[in-house]
């Protein structure tokens, strides 16, 4: 992911959207719309929660941010980052584990999953790092609940993103991972072999926020676009659930 530097006045003919790896496909088909509806070109910047918050800790300019959890978003808003009443958690998601297309079978989510036989005797289990990627967040907490944690956090093969995780299992480079329902729709390599139960871990939870730096019309604009129906109905198309 390029990291933009340029001031925020220089990029006052478009606005700079930080987004989660997880709505990528979600926020281009948005950002179609926008352009469509007249607004100038978005500039789309997609990666960890993690990693683009700590970016703009740092100065990387932006109007918007779009997490994949709530942590990172207190995270700015705890060093007043954030414009004042623009935070919305507007989307939801499902906890999945996934195995190549070519290896189909299903699993049922519980104590009684076979390790072993779901990853073999060197394979890994690819998931964001547990320490502060939102899906491993995710998945640490559903592997706990279900009692499979020590088993499997020496197997994890942890990735910077959810998407980096749903590339390894769709290469037949790790025999299974942990991702969002939304990445796993959109791979052709990959299935769904289970669902973690929602009580298992957190409420998955996708806060979008105008930034102190870049509050302007347009982005406040952006973000009621955002919450209004054609960008809902894309969210929708794309597998997310709506708060």
């Amino acid at each position: 992911m390029a990291l933009l530097l340029a001031p925020l006045p220089a990029l006052a003919q478009g606005l700079t959207i930080f987004a989660a790896a997880s709505l990528t496909d979600a926020m281009k088909d948005i950002a179609t719309l926008w352009l469509k509806a007249g607004h100038p070109p978005l500039r789309l910047s997609f990666g960890s929660s993690s990693t683009l918050a700590r970016q703009m800790e740092q100065g990387a300019p932006a109007h918007l941010f779009a997490s994949a959890d709530e942590k990172w978003i207190d995270y700015l808003a705890a060093r007043s980052l954030l414009a004042e009443d623009t935070r919305r958690s507007l989307l939801g998601n499902d906890l999945v584990l996934i195995v190549p297309a070519d290896k189909a079978r299903k699993i049922t989510m519980d104590a009684t999953l076979d390790v072993a036989a779901l990853l073999g005797p060197n394979g890994r289990l690819a998931t964001g790092d547990p320490k502060h990627v939102p899906v491993g967040i995710y998945a640490q907490q559903a592997l706990r609940t279900l009692g499979l944690w020590d088993t499997l956090q020496p197997r994890l093969a942890s990735t910077a993103d959810v998407r980096t995780a749903l590339l390894l299992v769709e290469r037949g480079e790790a025999p299974a991972g942990i991702v969002y329902a939304t990445d796993a729709a959109v791979a052709t390599g990959v299935m769904i072999a289970g669902v973690f139960p929602d009580a298992s871990h957190d409420p998955i939870s996708y806060p979008f926020a105008v930034t102190k730096a870049g509050d302007t019309a347009e982005a406040r604009a952006f973000m009621a676009f955002l919450a209004g129906p054609a960008a809902r109905k894309v969210f929708v198309q794309r597998g997310f659930k709506l708060r």
